[in-house]
């Protein structure tokens, strides 16, 4: 069998390389210029929190991003697994407790339990709650790591090609195109995610830290070399414009909230991204007109594309059918 994949964003390099282990002949088409230039990828905060997510995700989203961890220990070692950290603040304290009672897998911290985490945040918070078996990465490294060992398997990844200039013919076609879908995949649509880079040397966290907040929650994820990753915003827009003021003020109030020496940090970039999601936030794989779409992944790109790439895989391969929920197309599957 030779499979084409559409889109060399996450979840089309994951498909890419679980077609590949299974001994599929693969190639990688790419709109965007280079590694990625066309996806949201690049702007992720590469959490592995399917239980922290069950706050305001739905059960299916906790168990595939359950299953996807030990897929990314294996083949990016830079995956750690160190645990997620929910804190709030003396006025936001009711929201860790709501936090608590929509999750699961976590256990209570006391401000000495927090202090032996994370001893920079020793004083700054009487409680929290710690998921330890969650883990983060770094969206580029692990994105650079999916080509490079695409490119062991002899798996082209052809950059600045639009799919419909190639024949295909005689190929099974997987399209991972995210919002370039809409033309296919009618009710999808755009959820703007904003995020800033930022370098303080001062700090030093060992895991994810999301800062509960009645209106806007946020997280701040550790990375090489003394940065960290700010954000979560959501705005609905399909449009990648550039950060609003209001957004940036948010975001930077919250790492300054967390530890004021954010207040001298370098801001090393500033980026937006605009995810695929459909009405129910859940994810689709499902058949239109031959071409095996895997869609709406919403904020949980990195946490679910492993699953959904084994499912596509299953499907391709073994003709497996996993259950139908509420779709007028008979030919469209979404995971239950």
């Amino acid at each position: 069998m030779q499979v084409t994949v559409i889109g060399a964003g996450v979840v089309g390099l994951v498909c890419a390389l679980e077609l590949a282990e299974r001994g599929v002949t693969v190639q990688v088409l790419e709109r965007g210029e280079h590694l990625g230039s066309s996806s949201c990828s690049w702007f992720a905060g590469g959490m592995l929190a399917p239980w922290c997510e069950l706050e305001s995700a739905e059960p299916l989203i906790a168990r595939l991003g359950g299953e996807s961890i030990a897929w990314w220990q294996e083949r990016f070692p830079g995956t750690l697994l160190n645990g997620s950290l929910v804190v709030a603040h003396g006025r936001d304290a009711g929201e860790l407790t709501q936090f608590s009672r929509r999750t699961e897998r976590f256990e209570w911290l006391d401000g000495a339990g927090i202090g032996a985490l994370e001893p920079d945040l020793a004083g700054r918070f009487s409680r929290a709650l710690y998921f330890r078996d969650e883990g983060h990465l770094d969206p580029r490294a692990a994105l650079a790591a999916l080509a490079h060992r695409l490119g062991e398997r002899g798996v082209p990844v052809r950059f600045g090609v639009e799919a419909s200039a190639v024949p295909l013919t005689g190929h099974r076609v997987v399209n991972c195109t995210g919002l370039a879908a809409r033309d296919v995949l009618k009710d999808l649509r755009g959820v703007k995610g904003e995020m800033l880079l930022l370098r303080l040397r001062e700090v030093s966290l060992s895991r994810p830290v999301r800062v509960l907040h009645p209106r806007i929650p946020l997280y701040i994820v550790p990375r090489a070399d003394g940065l960290f990753m700010v954000g979560a915003t959501m705005i609905e827009s399909d449009q990648p414009t550039r950060i609003t003021a209001r957004s940036m003020l948010e975001l930077l109030s919250a790492a300054y909230a967390l530890h004021p020496a954010f207040g001298e940090a370098e801001i090393v970039e500033i980026g937006t991204g605009v995810r695929p999601a459909f009405p129910d936030h859940l994810p689709r794989i499902g058949w239109h007109g031959g071409t095996l779409y895997v869609n709406g992944l919403f904020r949980h790109g990195f946490l679910l594309a492993p699953a959904l790439a084994r499912r596509a895989a299953q499907i391709l391969l073994e003709d497996r059918h996993f259950p139908e929920v509420m779709d007028e197309d008979p030919r469209e599957r979404r995971l239950a």
